[in-house]
């Protein structure tokens, strides 16, 4: 239960309508700041803000407002409250809806509506009218809610608020009428509201289970997802590690999760076949926070041999992609009570008997797992390496596989772009081919400090999601990375970066085209069409916003974004740069 309360003004210059009632309830559930770009049948709701003391961060395109109200909830790991218009300008935030959605990013998007009179299929012809606009979000958000009167606004905003901080966290969709909005109110001020945000708490006996299958396992390893970023469980997530010396890779999206260079960490090579391999070869694994989607099996190629246990707040993922012994709980909770079970005298006694065997030295037989027929004989390996060793020998592989490729110049630009960043900086990645080579090889150095558009794919999130995490919190510094076509679905931000001083870096890696689709399809067809782009002259562009850039070179590239990360408010460093991407192992047997 939290409760947060706002004081009543004594006195009002003006006369308090619908929007107020929105404000005000924004404010007393905690908000500061709000994304949004404003429409006619908005009004209401933006003229309120000015006698708030919301901050108000307005954007130039809605989808760009709600990949920037994604980035803010996700930094905060809080609400991010997103004020758009009926229609056009509604449906226009779908796309980071989805994204917010795929990422479990607690977005608050509140639209108009038209009149009442024109809801219900009404067909009264107003301007921007859908015929049934909330069935448009149905299938994309948490929950759809609605208020059709003054008396009614409080209390679906606290609802509304309330459902996008319940585990598993995610955007949800608010809409009330422009009349209702504009109508005076005889409603006192909203001065305290309270939430209650679900947790989702483990059952003891699948935790007992749980603990029981990993202390016995000979070749425990766990693969961490962003649920565990989400859920803030990364000090949980290291102590069971260590306690179970236990491997760890992250997935795409849980990537800070786990310190880097710990003997025990994995990294996150999860397109590599090396890692693959070690995940199935697994006795017991964990997966934490992670529905084994498509990115987080090398493209649906792993195959469990062992058993699998899974932590999964989505109760839609939980055993969606394989058997398991599924926990529906949160990732904090669920590990904490893990360490505790693991922590229990007698448990530990039985952990990891084979390990660090004598080379040649038969070992016990691997435990038959629940996925196998019991005629099917489970291999017993002659030994079981220390954990540490085996973890060194996976990530050796990986790099004698990448040494072999030609691919010098990509690792120079990544590791220049990773030595130039603070430890403590934040950065949102595009959908492009620097950003899918950090995925699997860029240390965040921190938790909760790599944000990409990985969940949905969309392009264009990189820039205005960097706004978000900036707006979140000036004192770090930001930086968002695209290609040259992403860049130019959000190029209109550079307006709102300058308008509001957010100190953002801006990488523009210009290949001339959408380089990833290009790869994709000389690799399918020979050759590629539609992916060959014009594009402006950026550095230009940028400074006629009044936003100082550079065109960088890749010797000069570490250099460049020091100075950039350094200088105060907005900067762009264009870096002209050809990248192919390392061979994918998926296709191959």
């Amino acid at each position: 239960m939290s409760t947060t309360s706002t004081p009543a003004p004594t006195a009002t210059q003006h006369p308090r309508n619908g929007g107020d009632l929105v404000v005000e309830s924004l404010a007393a559930l905690g908000a500061s700041t709000v994304f949004g770009l404003p429409g006619q049948h908005a009004l209401g709701v933006f003229d309120a803000l000015r006698r708030s003391a919301l901050r108000y961060i307005g954007l130039r395109v809605e989808n760009n407002a709600g990949f920037a109200a994604d980035a803010y909830a996700r930094t905060t790991h809080g609400v991010a409250p997103l004020l758009v218009s009926t229609g056009p300008g509604a449906l226009m935030t779908l796309a980071a809806l989805q994204e917010a959605a795929a990422g479990s990013a607690a977005v608050l998007a509140i639209g108009s509506q038209v009149p009442l009179a024109g809801i219900g299929g009404g067909r009264h012809g107003y301007l921007h009218e859908l015929t049934d606009q909330s069935s448009s979000f149905r299938g994309v958000v948490k929950s759809v809610h609605t208020a059709r009167t003054a008396s009614q606004i409080p209390s679906a905003v606290a609802a509304a608020w309330e459902s996008a901080l319940s585990v598993p966290h995610g955007p949800v969709w608010l809409e009330i009428p422009q009349d209702v909005l504009l109508a005076p109110v005889d409603v006192p001020y909203v001065t305290e509201l309270r939430v209650a945000s679900r947790e989702l708490e483990p059952r003891p006996e699948l935790i007992a289970e749980a603990a029981r299958r990993l202390t016995r396992a000979r070749r425990p390893v766990i693969l961490a997802g962003g649920g565990v970023v989400r859920a803030g469980a990364e000090v949980e997530l290291l102590a069971l590690a260590e306690r179970l010396r236990a491997p760890v890779a992250t997935t795409f999206g849980g990537k800070g999760a786990f310190p880097w260079e710990h003997p025990l960490s994995l990294q996150s090579w999860l397109e590599d076949r090396h890692t693959t391999t070690f995940l199935e070869e697994a006795d017991t694994l964990l997966v934490v926070g992670s529905g084994l989607g498509e990115l987080s099996s090398n493209y649906h190629t792993f195959r469990p041999r062992g058993r699998v246990v899974q932590i999964e707040a989505d109760l839609g993922k939980l055993e969606s992609n394989h058997a398991a012994l599924g926990i529906h709980a949160d990732a904090r909770l669920a590990l904490g009570a893990l360490v505790a079970e693991v922590g229990k005298p007698g448990e530990l006694g039985e952990m990891g008997e084979g390990r660090d065997s004598e080379p040649g030295k038969a070992s016990e037989s691997l435990p038959v797992p629940e996925s196998v027929p019991v005629s099917v004989p489970v291999p017993v390996p002659q030994s079981v390496p220390a954990p540490e060793a085996a973890v060194a020998d996976v990530l050796a592989r990986v790099r004698e596989r990448l040494d072999g490729q030609g691919l010098d110049l990509e690792r120079q630009i990544l590791a220049a772009v990773r030595d130039a960043l603070p430890d403590d900086a934040v950065s949102c990645w595009d959908m492009t081919i620097l950003a899918y080579w950090a995925w699997s090889a860029f240390d965040a150095r921190h938790t909760n400090a790599l944000h990409s558009a990985q969940g949905a794919g969309g392009l264009g999130y990189g820039f205005p999601a960097a706004l978000g995490a900036a707006a979140a919190d000036p004192t770090r510094p930001v930086l968002a990375v695209s290609g040259d076509g992403g860049a130019m679905y959000s190029i209109a931000e550079l307006a709102t970066a300058r308008q509001y001083g957010l100190p953002v870096t801006w990488l523009i890696v210009d290949d001339g085209g959408y380089g990833i689709l290009r790869e994709y399809m000389t690799d399918a067809f020979g050759e590629a069409t539609a992916t060959e782009l014009t594009r402006p002259d950026f550095v230009a562009l940028a400074e006629s916003f009044g936003v100082p850039a550079v065109r960088t070179a890749p010797e000069r590239l570490r250099t460049d974004l020091v100075a950039a990360l350094a200088a105060p408010g907005p900067s762009v460093v264009v870096l002209p740069a050809r990248l192919r991407m390392f061979a994918p192992t998926h296709l191959t047997p």
